[in-house]
């Protein structure tokens, strides 16, 4: 009876952490495999890559970080109250793509909600490359077509103060902020 007790005690304390992150509504930590550092010109934003819903996307975005792409692109679309759009490292205005093929999408049942990072694609939805979104707020119309690819886990304060374009120009931004440099947390710690 002593054992039991015993083994229930310590698989109690084994999983009291993962138990009281989501009770009290914490974020789990994230792997620095997957993790992304993004400097922007408003401050840092550290975003989980989920290659558990969208493993080729998240593994694009790595590529694409690792190979310098994202340097100073800019926020060339951000609307108040739904979201911001970056990752256009070739052109900067909206239209341009990595060197890499279109992927397929990889849609899920997590819904669209404020913090959330999304790849942006054309009327196609298999047509998702190198651009990404981050949601302001809740967009239930996204869910289910749009790839779910990540979500920030701090620095959403740097993303709330990006220049926001006007609707006239369904948020277009003349001036945009930009991403300095994008780094896999796990090559930082290399160094």
């Amino acid at each position: 009876m002593k054992r039991l007790a015993a083994l229930v005690l310590l698989s109690l304390f084994a999983f009291a952490p993962l138990a009281s992150a989501q009770l009290f509504g914490e974020k789990p930590k994230s792997d620095p495999q997957n993790t992304l550092v993004v400097e922007t010109t408003k401050g840092r934003v550290v975003i989980k890559l989920r290659n558990d819903l969208a493993p080729k996307h998240a593994e694009r975005l790595k590529q694409l970080a690792r190979d310098g792409y994202y340097n100073n692109a800019p926020f060339h679309r951000v609307i108040l109250g739904f979201m911001a759009q970056t990752g256009d490292g070739e052109r900067g205005d909206g239209t341009g793509k990595s060197r890499y093929p279109d992927l397929p999408a990889e849609f899920s049942t997590v819904p669209f909600v404020r913090g959330v990072v999304g790849m942006a694609r054309s009327q196609s939805r298999d047509s998702a490359n190198s651009q990404f979104f981050i949601m302001y707020d809740n967009t239930s119309s996204l869910n289910g077509q749009y790839t779910v690819v990540g979500e920030v886990l701090s620095g959403m304060e740097a993303i709330d103060d990006l220049t926001k374009g006007p609707s006239s120009l369904n948020g277009r931004v003349t001036n945009p902020d930009r991403i300095i440099t994008v780094r896999v947390a796990a090559d930082i710690k290399q160094q």
